[in-house]
C-alpha cells in the first residue's frame, strides 16, 4: 500500500509538471508528436529512478526533458538535412475557439512559428541553451551537466543563439489586431488578383517558405522579396475562396479548408503593419490536429 501511494504521489507530481515539460520540449522539437514522446520519456526514467534521491524534482525534470530533446535533435539531423529549406515547425491552430488549456500552454510566450523557424537553424546545443536559460530561467551551471560542457560555454551557447534569434528576422508586432489587419489585406488582394495591393502590404525584403512534407516534389527553398513573394502567392490564388481567419500560434493566420479537411495552415509575421515572413503548410501530418 505504501509502494502503490508513493507512485500515486510520484504521477501526481509529475502531472503537475507535465505543462511545463512540453513547452521545454515544444520549444526544442517543433511537433506536438515528439514533444509528447519527449515528455513520455521523461516519465518513464523518473520511474526507473529512486525519487526519494530527487532533491528538487522539477529541476530534475528539466534536466532530463532537456537531455532526451537533445538526444533527439541530434538523432534526427541527418533527415533534416534532406528537407532543408522547406521543413516547418508544426503549427497550433485555433479557429473560432479559444484555444484549449494545452494549446494555450505551448504557445505561451509569444512562441510563433517564424521563432521556431528560426530555432531549427542552431545547433542543438545552442538551441538548449537558448531555450532553458532565456526562455526557461535555468542556471547555466545546470544546462552545462545536460551538455557536457562548462558553464562559461553553456553560457557562450546562448550568447551566439541569442545573436542568431535576435538578427534573424525584425521584432513582429505584438497587437493582434494590428496582425489581422495586415492578413486581412493580405487575403483581400489575393481573393482579388490584385498585385499592387499584394505588394502595398507585403514587406519589401518579405521571405515566403513552404513546407508540403517530406519528399514532396514541390519542396524548395525559401522566397525572398516582395515581387517574388506576390507573384507565388497569386500563382495559388485559387486557395483564397477556402480560406477562414484563424490564429496560428498565437498569431493571426489562415486555415484553408477544402471538402471540410484542413488543407493548409499560413502563418504570418507582421512588422510595422507589414507582412516580412509567411510560412505555408500542407503537410497533412503536421494538420491532423487542426480544430475546425
Amino acid at each position: 500500500m505504501r509502494a502503490m501511494n508513493d507512485r500515486d504521489w510520484l504521477a501526481a507530481q509529475f502531472e503537475e509538471q507535465r505543462p511545463r515539460l512540453r513547452r521545454i520540449a515544444y520549444r526544442m522539437l517543433g511537433t506536438v508528436d515528439e514533444t509528447d514522446d519527449a515528455v513520455q520519456e521523461t516519465w518513464l526514467r523518473l520511474n526507473r529512478t529512486d525519487h526519494a534521491a530527487v532533491d528538487n524534482l522539477s529541476g530534475w525534470l528539466t534536466t532530463v526533458v532537456g537531455r532526451v530533446c537533445l538526444d533527439m535533435l541530434r538523432a534526427r539531423t541527418a533527415r533534416r538535412e534532406t528537407s532543408a529549406g522547406s521543413w516547418l515547425p508544426e503549427p497550433i491552430v485555433v479557429v473560432d475557439d479559444e484555444p484549449t488549456p494545452e494549446e494555450e500552454a505551448l504557445i505561451a510566450d509569444g512562441v510563433g512559428l517564424a521563432l521556431l523557424v528560426v530555432l531549427e537553424t542552431l545547433t542543438p546545443a545552442e538551441r538548449l541553451a537558448f531555450v532553458l536559460h532565456d526562455m526557461f530561467g535555468v542556471p547555466f551551471e545546470e544546462i552545462a551537466q545536460i551538455t557536457g560542457r562548462s558553464p562559461t560555454a553553456a553560457r557562450q551557447l546562448a550568447s551566439r543563439a541569442r545573436r542568431q534569434v535576435r538578427g534573424a528576422s525584425p521584432s513582429a508586432d505584438a497587437d493582434l489586431t494590428e496582425q489581422r489587419r495586415a492578413v486581412d489585406a493580405f487575403l483581400k488582394a489575393a481573393r482579388e488578383g490584385d498585385f499592387e495591393a499584394l505588394l502595398a502590404v507585403l514587406d519589401p525584403d518579405v521571405v515566403f517558405r513552404f513546407d508540403p512534407g517530406a519528399g514532396r516534389p514541390l519542396a524548395g527553398a525559401p522566397i525572398s522579396g516582395a515581387s517574388a513573394v506576390a507573384e507565388r502567392v497569386l500563382s495559388r490564388a485559387r486557395l483564397a475562396r477556402f480560406a477562414r481567419k484563424a490564429t496560428v500560434n498565437g498569431g493571426a493566420g489562415i486555415l484553408v479548408e477544402i471538402n471540410e479537411r484542413p488543407f493548409a495552415v499560413i502563418a504570418f509575421t507582421v512588422s510595422g503593419g507589414r507582412i516580412t515572413e509567411i510560412d505555408l503548410v500542407t503537410d497533412q501530418e503536421k494538420l491532423t490536429r487542426v480544430r475546425r
